[in-house]
């Protein structure tokens, strides 16, 4: 019914390393990305997408976290949403939604995940994301402020992102046809004209950038290991 598409194509050039396949606590950092979803009720099934030149290394991850929700491993494109459309052609005709999610947020809990998905199947789409705290400026070429930004109703989206599988087919057949770029899902599906909803996240969800990233996110699931 529910089957996750995992992108973990990146190249990695902010950290100097292949942050995925780096340590975080007592797995890799894909592994944590991979578990969430691998201990979710509603995920019947997922396919990683990986570098061709890396697949070797994350069929190792997969083998030896046991993680029997994996039905395939498979070779991702030069851009994001090659690597998802990749993944949308290996989907099983079973499939009914469809959840993408960046590898490089091994932070995401299974709740959200059903979470997220309920809101899915209510609306057709739908995503975690950060209300926005920050003040937000505008700046000019040499970065002078130019301006602010309202915040009231400001996110910073996450993933994962659901949609029903055939509103997001028919999003990425349009990109085709357009050869547009995008960043994420729901960049897509606005171009259709599809509904997406909002799931506001107030807990810790961000993608691994940066090196000083890793500690942090090993000092987040410690403590969630110590509440239970």
């Amino acid at each position: 019914m529910l089957t996750a598409i995992i992108v973990a194509g990146g190249s990695s050039q902010r950290m100097g390393f292949d942050k995925l396949l780096a340590p975080l606590g007592r797995r890799l950092v894909v592994a944590h990305s991979i578990a969430a979803f691998e201990q979710t009720e509603s995920v019947t099934g997922i396919i990683l997408v990986a570098r061709a030149e890396d697949l070797a290394d994350y069929e190792k991850v997969v083998e030896a976290g046991a993680f029997a929700k994996v039905s395939a491993v498979i070779a991702g494109g030069a851009r994001r949403q090659d690597s998802v459309r990749r993944g949308l052609e290996r989907l099983d005709p079973t499939t009914e939604f469809v959840a993408v999610h960046d590898a490089a947020r091994p932070l995401v809990r299974p709740d959200l995940i059903e979470r997220i998905f309920a809101l899915a199947r209510r609306v057709g789409g739908a995503a975690s994301a950060a209300p926005v705290i920050d003040t937000l400026k505008r700046a000019d070429d040499e970065h002078f402020v130019s301006g602010g930004v309202e915040r009231a109703n400001l996110f910073a989206v996450e993933t994962p992102q659901i949609f029903r599988r055939d509103l997001l087919e028919e999003a990425y057949a349009a990109l085709r046809e357009s050869a547009v770029e995008v960043t994420d899902e729901i960049s897509a599906v606005e171009r259709i004209e599809g509904r997406v909803i909002l799931l506001p996240n107030d807990e810790p969800n961000f993608k691994i950038t940066y090196p000083a990233d890793l500690p942090l996110a090993e000092f987040i699931l410690s403590r969630r290991a110590q509440s239970g």
